[in-house]
């Protein structure tokens, strides 16, 4: 894709770019909605990327282009840009300079034509794979010397304060940072990462995504309610962050929230949850694979019962796909529609894919989107 994305540049700018980028989705393997909590999280690089040739401008403008999206080139003045002015796809790419200029970064303008294969609206961080794809590009060619890990604190900035919507760290953190073969377990509070080794094939099994084509938005309300809970939560605890709640003491924790039902549940996921993380990373560690197929399995039932985002087609994935053999399935992502994923066998996955099909039929749901997810590279530089 990447040779299609700079013969896209000359044709829009009618120059040759001075370099091109890209940057992967993600799938989280488990660790849902502990990101903003200061927890554990485990996700890796899809083969889907955006990929982005970029030039430098010095003049304060921002010319932009998307290979995806109707419309022609989009322009704008770096000394203009304000923080959720923007309601389209723009705003990403544009947040991303935004706060590098706001850091402090000299930036001084651009020219971006964009493309990209990781599916929108599925939870698979298409919007986190664009951001990072521009930081990337920007920190080469203005280079600015900034590491992996602090590109993703800034696209995780402009995606806050500038598009607006109240996303953790783990989606850029995993664009960024993931690596070919490997899982990347990331602790949420102070950014340190472990590859830990993901062959699923070696050992005869394999990851399926099923994107159940329910589209949905993180700026929309929801999620925005959940992170609050948390957060009250942790303030009824007297905790930095929920992360601060041991899995020992959670017990005596809920039972100090009293009859704070909403947030019992919500502490109780997240608490959970990042204990699952630890119990997952363990099991891959010690090489026993299979064993983390009941660990999700728990994690779908976590956000399904208590944090309350699965819907009826996640929820069907993850029944079909366990009554057809699979060893362990969940929703992924944010929630309220996008993916789940499923681990099985080799000899199961044409049946698990076949009756999720025919299930989602029978029930009159628009036809899923099933892929194998196979632990990519993350973010580089293509040419």
């Amino acid at each position: 894709m990447g040779q299609q994305v700079r013969d896209g540049f000359v044709e829009l700018y009618g120059t040759e770019p001075e370099g091109v980028w890209s940057a992967p989705g993600r799938v989280n393997l488990i660790g849902e909605h502990t990101d903003y909590n200061d927890g554990f999280v485990m996700p890796f690089a899809l083969p889907h990327t955006a990929v982005a040739a970029v030039s430098r401008r010095t003049d304060g403008v921002l010319r932009l282009h998307s290979a995806d999206v109707e419309g022609g080139i989009v322009e704008l003045t770096l000394d203009a840009l304000t923080p959720e002015s923007d309601k389209n796809w723009t705003a990403y790419p544009a947040g991303v300079l935004w706060a590098l200029r706001e850091a402090g970064h000299p930036v001084t303008g651009a020219d971006i034509h964009l493309s990209s294969t990781v599916p929108s609206g599925a939870g698979l961080s298409s919007s986190a794979a664009l951001e990072v794809v521009v930081a990337l590009a920007v920190n080469d060619l203005f280079e600015l010397g900034l590491p992996r890990w602090q590109l993703a604190r800034l696209c995780q900035r402009g995606e806050n304060v500038y598009v607006g919507a109240p996303t953790g760290i783990m989606d850029q953190t995993a664009s960024a940072c993931c690596e070919d073969g490997h899982a990347l377990f990331l602790d949420t509070r102070d950014l340190s990462q472990k590859q830990i080794p993901l062959d699923l094939a070696a050992e005869g099994m394999r990851l399926l995504v099923v994107d159940t084509q329910v589209k949905h938005s993180h700026s929309e309300g929801e999620y925005g309610k959940r992170r609050a809970g948390c957060e009250k939560g942790a303030a009824l605890l007297g905790v930095d962050a929920l992360r601060d709640v041991s899995y020992g003491e959670l017990d005596a924790a809920l039972a100090r929230l009293g009859d704070e039902e909403e947030v019992v549940r919500l502490v109780r996921h997240v608490v959970t949850e990042d204990e699952r993380v630890e119990r997952v990373v363990k099991l891959l560690e010690s090489g026993d694979t299979r064993a983390i197929g009941p660990v999700l399995v728990e994690g779908h039932a976590s956000l399904r019962d208590d944090f309350r985002i699965s819907c009826p087609e996640l929820d069907l994935v993850v029944d079909t796909a366990l009554a057809s053999g699979a060893l362990g399935a969940r929703m992924t992502g944010g929630g309220f529609g996008g993916s789940a994923i499923v681990l099985a066998d080799v000899a199961d996955v044409d049946g698990i894919t076949k009756a999720v099909e025919e299930a989602f039929a029978a029930a009159g749901f628009t036809a899923p989107r099933v892929f194998e997810a196979v632990p990519s590279p993350g973010a580089r530089r293509l040419s």
